[in-house]
């Protein structure tokens, strides 16, 4: 692959030397501005001629000229070669400047909960990147969906994907409740009570259901029976602000609800698990600049809900 592709480098070059030297008429003004010998210029034009098949260039005593077929090839190539250097500078400019599109993907919990508000904001600080979000919880191929970003959120450790993940931030599942049903129904002091309480569970499975709470070193099992079950994050979200109950969240989808007074934490000092929000993409530090100026906007902005090491550790 490398050969071939310094391969493909000198073939290129060798035809921007022999459009300079049209340009120039000799091979040593060529040369020079090339930077290279008059011999390796001249090397150059033999190199294009034999793969060509045909002769670009005829040779004088003081100077050269183009044949017909290198005038006519003299005029495409000029053309190609302006398109190629316009192409490098366009993708240059994409490693340093945060411009043009960025196609991210996210799972419905991010995606409805938290994005929403973070895209706006990082809109205003980068105009000049317009942005479209693909909500799905099923992983996408990078490369085959052109997304530049993926956003994973969860407690267990990332799949070996082939691609470069960097870790955002550090979150916690903690218990939440809307002020009116905490009202109605008493907020419970220790994790035994929840038991007594409406549960609102993001887990489809049947039956009992146990939750495992840490306090520093300690832990708490309780066997509980939720009364609403749901697929996603999202929309136990949803349940819990319209009183349905008590909730375990993410803080990263929470926080804003409870900085509203929309929400209130439950057992407070307890928390069910610690997860990770991962940014993935292709090229990792050497991805195109909106992939990582979004990226550090999110490390920035999401900073104050970074939970640090899971209990106990």
């Amino acid at each position: 692959m490398v050969a071939e592709s310094e391969t493909i480098t000198g073939a290129v070059e060798d035809v921007r030397a022999f459009c300079t030297v049209v340009e120039l008429g000799t091979l040593a003004a060529a040369a020079r501005q090339l930077g290279e010998t008059k011999g390796s210029v001249s090397r150059r034009i033999s190199r294009l001629e034999q793969r060509l098949g045909v002769t670009l260039l005829a040779r004088h005593p003081r100077a050269v000229s183009p044949t017909e077929e290198g005038t006519t090839f003299y005029h495409k190539a000029r053309e190609a070669l302006t398109l190629l250097d316009d192409a490098t500078a366009s993708a240059q400019a994409a490693r340093s400047v945060p411009r043009g599109q960025l196609r991210l993907t996210a799972p419905t919990d991010l995606g409805v909960d938290v994005l929403p508000a973070l895209l706006v904001r990082f809109r205003a600080l980068y105009p000049q990147i317009t942005v479209e979000l693909l909500v799905t919880d099923a992983p996408l191929d990078l490369a085959a969906m052109r997304v530049d970003l993926a956003l994973r959120a969860g407690v267990a450790d990332l799949p070996d994907m082939g691609y470069r993940a960097a870790t955002v931030l550090t979150f916690a599942i903690r218990l939440y409740a809307a002020p009116d049903y905490l009202d109605a129904h008493g907020a419970p002091a220790a994790p035994a009570e929840l038991t007594v309480h409406d549960l609102v569970i993001a887990r489809q499975e049947v039956g009992a259901t146990e939750l495992v709470l840490h306090q520093g070193r300690r832990r708490e099992r309780v066997l509980t029976r939720p009364t609403i079950r749901t697929g996603d994050y999202a929309s136990a979200h949803r349940i819990a602000l319209a009183g349905g109950g008590i909730a375990p969240l993410p803080t990263l989808a929470a926080d804003a609800s409870v900085a509203a007074g929309d929400l209130r934490p439950v057992l407070p000092d307890w928390q069910l698990a610690t997860g990770k929000l991962h940014a993935i993409s292709l090229a990792g530090r050497e991805a195109p600049a909106r992939v990582r100026a979004f990226r550090q906007f999110l490390r920035e902005t999401l900073a104050r809900t970074d939970v640090g090491p899971p209990p106990g550790s």
